[in-house]
């Protein structure tokens, strides 16, 4: 019997469920049948793929080896299929992007704007998700390009550093037009903070930067949303912590420099390393390094 694609994704579909049953629902065919193939192709390959003696399915080691290289070969398959429909002339395509969450409050909105003004034929798919999360999906193939920061990253992921993003505190408005004086960072105690939730790395930066000067600030509020914050801050006398763009950005927030400063991070352009380039992903890469220069942002 020929191997065919179906068999690859049938064993790959009965590995991730460790069941026949659901693996079978998911793939819209008979249990049966499901197990007729996944002999037909341990047949064909000479060698027992999977090990149905436990209450789970799960590959053997021969199975195990099988499967990564069945990934790759579908993942490949599917790259393939994506170039040939790719448009040089950018009249139609289709972009997989992926942010950390910050980026939404200040990045999305003129990067979408400026794709949109230039190809309204590319279709553009956004996700927010974390930096971990980026980069497992570029190397499976479920993204095109990530936003998020530098390394270091998991093997197989290529990086364009973009530009240099800064945070300060940032409190509401001031009876006065008048920049805010540095504060100490010491001072922090005689705040009540509204921060970003412990599962953004903005926050985790920011806590380190306490941990490096032993402020135990007192935070009133946390939330996963950058809008919500700044809602917040003008709203109330608490103060929060956000890079400077998103600042700019909103003309009812002041910035207040820190001593010594917040550190600065490299935002950074993430790809899977030799993984096809679509002209609507190259186009977006030559957008974004425009409209960060455009925008004045430090250089990397």
């Amino acid at each position: 019997m020929a191997l065919e694609l179906r068999h690859l994704r049938y064993l790959l579909a009965v590995a991730e469920h460790g069941n026949f049953t659901r693996a079978a629902e998911e793939l819209h065919i008979s249990q049966p049948t499901l197990s007729q193939q996944i002999r037909q192709l341990e047949r064909t390959v000479g060698v027992q793929l999977l090990d149905r003696t436990g209450r789970t399915v799960r590959p053997t080691d021969a199975g195990a080896a099988y499967l990564h290289y069945a990934r790759r070969a579908l993942r490949d398959l599917a790259a393939a299929e994506r170039a040939l429909h790719d448009v040089q002339d950018l009249s139609r395509g289709h972009l997989r992007l992926a942010l950390t969450p910050t980026f939404t409050a200040y990045l999305v909105g003129p990067l979408t704007a400026e794709l949109h003004g230039r190809h309204p034929g590319i279709t553009l798919e956004i996700r927010e998700m974390t930096q971990d999360r980026i980069e497992s999906a570029l190397l499976s193939d479920d993204l095109d390009l990530g936003i998020a920061f530098d390394g270091p990253h998991l093997p197989g992921i290529a990086q364009a550093a973009l530009f240099t993003e800064t945070l300060s505190l940032v409190t509401g408005p001031r009876p006065d037009a008048r920049p805010a004086a540095p504060l100490s960072v010491h001072e922090l105690t005689d705040y009540q903070l509204a921060l970003l939730s412990g599962d953004f790395a903005t926050r985790s930066h920011i806590d380190a930067y306490f941990d490096r000067h032993r402020v135990s600030p007192r935070i009133a509020v946390e939330a996963n949303s950058i809008q919500a914050l700044t809602e917040i801050v003008q709203r109330t006398p608490m103060a929060t912590v956000l890079p400077d763009a998103v600042t700019h950005d909103h003309p009812h927030l002041a910035p207040v420099p820190l001593e010594p400063a917040l550190p600065a991070r490299t935002v950074a352009l993430l790809r899977r390393e030799n993984a096809y380039q679509s002209a609507a992903a190259r186009t977006f890469t030559r957008l974004t390094e425009d409209l960060v220069r455009a925008r004045g942002y430090a250089p990397a």
